[in-house]
This record gives structure tokens, C-alpha cells and sequence, in this order.
């Protein structure tokens, strides 16, 4: 099996794709065979990214009564949870976060809104301040994560300055009824379409963990892969009490670096990038994501959960010897 794995990352090393079959593989790797994969996929990151990594931070400019149904998310206003819950921030507030996140070593900064959209009107207006701002005033590239997308907001993000549009598929096409019910997939599918036709970069990704198959995790790979994303951020689910999903089982931490490694040989020269329930999902193995192909992680808090301490993830950084960058 060593020897399949080896051919596996030398046909990405030498431009090819893996197969549906072998990104499989990946994700039933064990053991030894586990080893061999995550080394191609270290050895992929570093022809990618060298030892250099990337740190983002997020805000949670606008908290709950959303009204889609998303089977994970604390914010949903079909469910009981204790999120809370206030509306817009205002621009001064956005930007002095997004100070603190640039003395955190943050080159991305993502200002992000519970709901299906914004519409035209006071709270995209306050949007775009915040970015025309942070453009102005730090060294950022101010993100967005603002919901469904029209063409007119997606030209009038990108006229403001907005770096990068960050819209998740969440998970497979063919697991997403199972998930949510309140929008379709394909009005996920033309989001990340409009942000990169309005000349925003687009980091898109999912949440792993919510009952889905091996099978719908290389689907979704797949159908980020043909969108041509820029960057691709890796969620591993972190059950809230008053979801339907309270009681789903976290992943194991191996399953979690199986994951990242089958996107690294899936999306060898794109941003792969460790975000929300790392903490609870791998555990001691937290530092292993750069080993199995990462080249970013999510640092301060989330959306409606604490994140880890600063301290500890740049001392992780530190003793993997990875270098921040701050291009």
C-alpha cells in the first residue's frame, strides 16, 4: 500500500488530480499508510507555501435570528441556543477589531454576518465604511462573509476594497437537503461565481462532521476544486446544545488530519486553511495540521465559541518551526 500511496503524490507533484478512488484512499489511510500521506502532504504544502503560514481572525459583526435553517449553527433561529444575539456593529467597532487582529499577526480579517444576505440600504453602507477603512487605516485584507450574494452587493464589495468574499458550500451538493432546507445549493454555488466575477478572491470551504460520507467529503472537495476558490477553509464540527446535531460524535483527530491531507492533494496550490473545532476535534494533535498539508489556521475567537489562546497557537507556530507571513 506504501508504494500506491507514493505514486499517489507523485502524479499531484507532477500537475495530475487524483482520482474520486484515490482521494478515498486518503480518507481510509491508516497506520503506516497514514504516514505516507501525510508526508506527500507536507511535502506539498512546502512546494506551495514553503514553512510559511498564514493567520486569519474573524468577527462576529452581526449575531443570530437567522432564518435558515442550517442544522449546525447556534445563530439559526429555528433552534434553541444560547448564542447571542445583537444587531450591526458599528463601523468604528469593525475597524478597532480588526486593529487588535492585525497586532495578532493576522493578515486576513473577516467581517462576518449572521443571515441569508445583506440587503442594499444603512447595514451594507456601514459594511463598506468598515472595509474603505480597514483598506485606509491597517495592513489587512478585509474579508466578508455576509451570506448570499447579488450581483450589485458583490460590485459594491469589491469597489470598497473587500480582498476576499468567504461563502462555504458548507458540504457535498448531495448531502446539503440533509443539512438545510430554507435555500437551495446551486444559490450557495452562484455566491462564490459573483465574487469572483466582481474580481474578489473567494475562500470557500465546509464543516466536516455532520453525518456525511466518506464518499460526500471527496464530493465536496471536488466541486471546490471546479469553482476555482482561492482559498479553502477546513471546519470540523463543534456540537451545540439546542441544534439537531447536540449529539453527533466529534471526529477523531486522525480522521480530521485524513481530511486536510485528501484536500491538500486535491487543491495542491491553494490556501488550506484550519478553522473552527480544531480545538475539540484534534485535541493534542492540533499542531499535526501543518504536517498533513495545512498552510493556515484561524486564530482568536469564532463565530459564538472562544477560540484558543493567542499565546499558545504562536508557541505551536514557534516549535513547528513555521515562520507567519505577513504579505
Amino acid at each position: 500500500m506504501q508504494g500506491s500511496y507514493r505514486d499517489i503524490f507523485q502524479k499531484v507533484a507532477e500537475g495530475l488530480l487524483p482520482s474520486r478512488s484515490e482521494a478515498l484512499s486518503i480518507l481510509r489511510a491508516r497506520g503506516a499508510d497514514l504516514g505516507w500521506i501525510l508526508a506527500g502532504a507536507q511535502q506539498l504544502r512546502e512546494n506551495h507555501s514553503a514553512d510559511r503560514i498564514r493567520l486569519c481572525s474573524i468577527i462576529n459583526a452581526k449575531s443570530g435570528r437567522c432564518a435558515e435553517d442550517c442544522s449546525f449553527c447556534a445563530q439559526s433561529s429555528h433552534h434553541r441556543t444560547d448564542a447571542p444575539v445583537f444587531p450591526l456593529k458599528t463601523a468604528k467597532d469593525i475597524v478597532a477589531e480588526a486593529r487588535r487582529a492585525e497586532a495578532s499577526g493576522a493578515t486576513c480579517y473577516g467581517i462576518v454576518t449572521s443571515g441569508t444576505g445583506i440587503a442594499p440600504g444603512r447595514e451594507l453602507e456601514g459594511l463598506l465604511s468598515a472595509i474603505r477603512q480597514i483598506r485606509a487605516t491597517t495592513t489587512l485584507e478585509p474579508s466578508a462573509s455576509l451570506g448570499i450574494l447579488t450581483k450589485e452587493t458583490a460590485g459594491a464589495l469589491a469597489e470598497a476594497g473587500c480582498a476576499t468574499y468567504h461563502h462555504n458550500l458548507e458540504t457535498a451538493r448531495s448531502f446539503f437537503p440533509s443539512i438545510c432546507s430554507t435555500h437551495g445549493y446551486e444559490e450557495d454555488v452562484l455566491t462564490v461565481r459573483l465574487a469572483k466575477s466582481a474580481g474578489m478572491k473567494v475562500c470557500c470551504g465546509g464543516i466536516f462532521g455532520l453525518g456525511e460520507s466518506l464518499e460526500q467529503r471527496v464530493e465536496l472537495a471536488e466541486t471546490i476544486r471546479e469553482l476555482d476558490v482561492d482559498s479553502v477553509p477546513l471546519n470540523f464540527l463543534n456540537p451545540v446544545q439546542g441544534t439537531p446535531l447536540e449529539e453527533a460524535e466529534l471526529l477523531s483527530p486522525m480522521d480530521c488530519l485524513r481530511i486536510i491531507a485528501m484536500f491538500r492533494h486535491m487543491l495542491p496550490d491553494r490556501k488550506i486553511t484550519v478553522c473552527g473545532g480544531r480545538e475539540r476535534n484534534l485535541r493534542d494533535f492540533q499542531s499535526w495540521i501543518f504536517l498533513a498539508g495545512a498552510d493556515g489556521a484561524m486564530v482568536g475567537d469564532y463565530l459564538t465559541t472562544g477560540g484558543r489562546n493567542l499565546g499558545a497557537d504562536l508557541q505551536m507556530f514557534q516549535d513547528g518551526e513555521l515562520k507567519i507571513d505577513a504579505d
